[in-house]
């Protein structure tokens, strides 16, 4: 996490950031207890569109190059796993662009509360 380019990438909204650093995937998934967990990903059958987030709700991104690893996407209800809408033939947002399509739109659903 001490990474230069990691702090570049961030560098205007680190201070906004809460990180957790979990050891495994199941201490992450279990941070999460009582909220509605998501994943964002090509291999989704249900429109990003569709869904009407609530706050606290949270979305799971997997690498840009290879997504989420099956063994943690087989662990998401098939109505949990969400896609972005794109032209057929073209190729997928790349991760930074996802996030801020997925967070903007979940924010935007929510009112933009404290904007």
């Amino acid at each position: 996490m001490d990474d230069r380019q990691l702090k570049r990438a961030g560098l205007d909204y680190h201070e906004h950031a809460r990180v957790a650093l979990h050891p495994d995937w199941k201490s992450c998934l279990a941070s999460f207890s009582g909220r509605r967990v998501f994943a964002l990903t090509t291999k989704g059958k249900s429109n990003f569109f569709r869904e009407t987030f609530v706050e606290n709700d949270v979305f799971v991104f997997g690498s840009e190059t290879a997504g989420l690893p099956e063994e943690i996407l087989r662990r998401f209800p098939e109505r949990n796993r969400l896609r972005l809408p794109m032209q057929p033939g073209n190729r997928s947002l790349n991760l930074s662009n996802a996030v801020a399509v997925a967070v903007f739109e979940a924010w935007r659903q929510l009112g933009f509360p404290s904007a």
